[in-house]
């Protein structure tokens, strides 16, 4: 059984000694701070951003020592609070994809994550750019080659333990492990090389919803320090840190970075969740030769054996609808078999209704079959597509949107196996002084964003990083 994301984090998290009291800057000392922080950032030549629980709480993802933390109502003998949606349906904050952008902008150089929710990866941060500390609940490793798997679903062991999958190199095929950090772990040196590293080098080293107590991870931010750097803390409960910071920020996260991304007058894009599945169509000949014995399944990209979590159902009609029963699929494997007679060919309505967390209820594909053996194998530039489907998902404002990927012919048994990508959520974040409303007036904006394009213009617009995983 897989475990929840709530005890996964218990394996993570020290309880220790901070406060768990929230704290707010007045709005004009709020202004004044993000003001500042915005020049910061403006200036730096290595930004390094490390995040903690306190970025994921608008994805619907509990922190733990607010006063709705896991910690704090485990001390108060508390039920933890019920999820909003799917954990593995969580969608990145405004946070998550302002940090995308900067990324592209060549102003974060690094970002360092305490998190376990996969959300920095989701939204786009290029993996080289990324030390996920505590591991990933969404992604498997082989410990012989190095690859790794990212997966649309949780992983369901922690500890640096064997997953009931196994490398997907021919030339490798060792059994899989969870990325996700036990007690007695120790922090790989895979993330903390490269965290320490672009410490050292930050000039300004920006700690976002993090108490910044767990050890070692909490020490990386003050390594800037003996190069020169500086540390700003944005954080709604007092840190042992704080002390350290040249800014410490009392505010919700999303408030302050929405402001920042205001002043340094950059929008923050949209997020477009794409994901995928194979249908696998499967024939043999009856013993007479004049039926085709077929199987049709819809199935997860990452193997046999695993859930397809945002799909419900799958409802399997016929354009010839005289001909042929339709059927509704509703307990995975997704899997129906019929007789056809071999000469007949037909065309399969395939309707995928999805689950709780998807920005629409459902999806049609259509399947034409006819039993020939296929000559059309190919495998298109997975980047392309799923660009152009994102572009389109965004130009549209709506979900739905597919295409396929690559197409196999598998000769024993006979099978062709087609691999569609689609959209099933897209969030567009409200324009950042909207966020600020309530604290920041539009002509306070506009006159800081004015004042700090002044030192320059902004950096263009960097091309997209191809990630370097494999499904």
């Amino acid at each position: 059984m897989s475990l929840g994301y709530a005890e996964k984090l218990s394996f993570i998290e020290d309880v220790g000694n901070v406060g768990m009291t929230e704290h707010f800057d007045p709005p004009h000392v709020l202004q004044e701070k993000i003001e500042r922080l915005a020049m910061m950032i403006k200036k730096s030549k290595h930004l390094v951003v490390f995040t903690g629980a306190g970025i994921s709480t608008s994805c619907g993802i509990p922190d733990f020592r607010g006063p709705k933390g896991i910690w704090t109502l485990q001390r108060e003998g508390k039920a933890l609070p019920e999820a909003s949606l799917p954990f593995h349906r969580a969608m990145p904050s405004l946070t998550h994809m302002a940090l995308v952008e900067l990324e592209k902008a060549g102003v974060l150089k690094f970002l360092i994550s305490q998190n376990v929710d996969g959300l920095h990866l989701r939204s786009g941060i290029p993996r080289e750019k990324l030390a996920e500390l505590h591991g990933n609940s969404f992604m498997e490793a082989c410990p012989s080659c190095g690859v790794e798997y990212l997966r649309d679903f949780e992983v369901e062991t922690i500890g640096l333990k064997e997953t009931s999958r196994r490398c997907s190199d021919v030339k490798c095929g060792a059994k899989l492990k969870d990325t996700v950090l036990d007690w007695e772990d120790a922090l790989p040196p895979k993330e903390m090389d490269p965290a320490e590293k672009h410490c050292r080098m930050a000039d300004v080293v920006l700690c976002l919803g993090t108490s910044l107590q767990i050890t070692p991870a909490c020490n990386l931010p003050l390594k800037s320090l003996r190069g020169g750097g500086k540390i700003v803390i944005v954080n709604l409960q007092k840190t042992p840190k704080d002390k350290k910071a040249s800014i410490v920020i009392h505010g919700r996260v999303d408030k302050v970075v929405a402001g920042v991304m205001d002043l340094l007058n950059r929008q923050i894009p949209p997020f477009v969740r794409i994901d995928l599945f194979q249908v696998i169509l499967t024939q043999a000949l009856s013993i007479d030769k004049k039926y085709v014995n077929w199987t049709l399944q819809v199935a997860s990209i990452h193997g046999h054996r695993a859930l397809l979590p945002f799909v419900k159902s799958v409802e399997v009609s016929f354009l010839d609808k005289q001909d042929y029963k339709a059927a509704i699929l509703h307990e995975q494997p997704f899997r129906l078999k019929r007789r056809t007679m071999r000469t007949k060919s037909f065309e399969l309505v395939l309707r995928l209704n999805f689950g709780g967390g998807c920005g629409c209820q459902s999806v049609e594909i259509n399947i034409p079959v006819d039993f020939k053996v296929s000559t059309d194998c190919f495998n298109l530039e997975k980047e392309a597509v799923l660009q152009k489907l994102s572009d389109t998902a965004i130009q549209d404002l709506c979900c739905g949107q597919n295409a396929v990927i690559e197409r196999n012919t598998i000769l024993t048994p006979k099978s062709e196996v087609t691999v569609y990508a689609i959209v099933t959520n897209i969030v567009q974040h409200s324009k950042t002084s909207k966020a600020l409303a309530d604290s920041l007036s539009n002509g306070n904006v506009k006159r800081r964003r004015e004042s700090l394009n002044e030192t320059g213009t902004s950096r263009k617009r960097s091309k997209g990083h191809t990630r370097k995983f494999r499904s």
